[in-house]
């Protein structure tokens, strides 16, 4: 599968996600004080609900990263709900420029890297949202323009009766370990990938296809990536991740080698390297803090301590 969710470079200084528990998708229940995704257009936005204006794949925030309020910007915008962030209305608004406006413009990983993670979750919606939003605009079968479903993420065909609601990308990523020599540490399977920030040591990852589940995604992109079969597969989390697209869901599994001999051997086409690494001897130039790549690796090395 080509195009494997990238990670961004790897900066995460204190307020990033910085957590290695995993993170439910956007349909899942938000803790008290977190986002709850929602599409209420049932009621205007107030002046003191929050906002988050896009201009292309970047989102304007307050100087310190956090959102701004309905009231910051002209009256006259269009806004497109996005749920609730510890109870607050949060409205997206698709702009053509910033120049204008309070604040600073920067693209989701940045952001991630400094804000609280229902924060980020947050930009991530409003990133994908009006990027669909963008996109989906007229119907794929008659050519008539699309309308809001009201309450939902989806549009309706008013002439042919064309569901569209915004769909998810799935994909897969996995942290392999096997046993290591005699008197060590188990080992974990680090890749670099060919796009994307190629000095990284990451895991395998990949897109899911059609018709398969998640459990047969993480096993055909290892066998095509590194050439390796695995067992013990088991599920660890999901996040939603914003660099690799708008919709895009990655989930995380955890699996041993299924031949502890094996060595990897790269597809040349997506990945350029391939290693073990002692689990007490990781390289330096891991996945960002905020990743679920690297929350997978730090859950991996807590385990192994215990």
């Amino acid at each position: 599968m080509t195009g494997p969710p990238t990670e961004p470079t790897p900066t995460a200084p204190p307020g990033g996600f910085g957590s290695a528990a995993p993170l439910g998708g956007f349909g899942s229940a938000a803790p008290p004080g977190g986002f709850l995704p929602g599409a209420d257009w049932s009621r205007p936005p107030a002046p003191t609900d929050l906002a988050l204006p896009v201009t292309g794949a970047k989102l304007l925030t307050g100087d310190d990263g956090r959102p701004l309020r309905v009231a910051d910007l002209p009256a006259d915008t269009d806004w497109v709900p996005l749920g609730t962030l510890d109870g607050v209305p949060a409205w997206a608004a698709d702009l053509a420029t910033v120049d204008s406006l309070p604040g600073r413009a920067r693209g989701w990983a940045s952001l991630a890297a400094e804000v609280p993670e229902p924060h980020a979750t947050l930009a991530g919606r409003a990133l994908a949202v009006l990027t669909w939003r963008r996109t989906h605009r007229w119907c794929g079968a008659c050519r008539a323009k699309l309308v809001d479903r009201p309450g939902e993420t989806a549009r309706r065909c008013p002439d042919c009766g064309l569901y569209v609601p915004m769909q998810l990308s799935a994909a897969v990523l996995v942290a392999i370990t096997r046993p290591g020599p005699p008197g060590h540490a188990d080992e974990l399977l680090l890749v670099r990938h060919a796009t994307g920030p190629t000095g990284l040591w990451a895991l395998v990852a990949g897109f899911v296809e059609a018709g398969e589940t998640l459990e047969s995604a993480v096993r055909r992109e290892v066998g095509e990536e590194v050439g390796l079969s695995v067992d013990r597969l088991a599920y660890f989390g999901s996040q939603p991740w914003a660099i690799s697209g708008p919709g895009v869901l990655l989930a995380g599994f955890t699996a041993r080698a299924a031949d502890p001999y094996a060595e990897p051997v790269v597809d040349g086409r997506e990945l350029t390297q391939a290693r073990w690494f002692g689990l007490d001897a990781l390289p330096a130039e891991l996945p960002p803090a905020y990743s679920i790549s690297r929350w997978l690796i730090d859950a991996t090395v807590t385990a192994a301590r215990r």
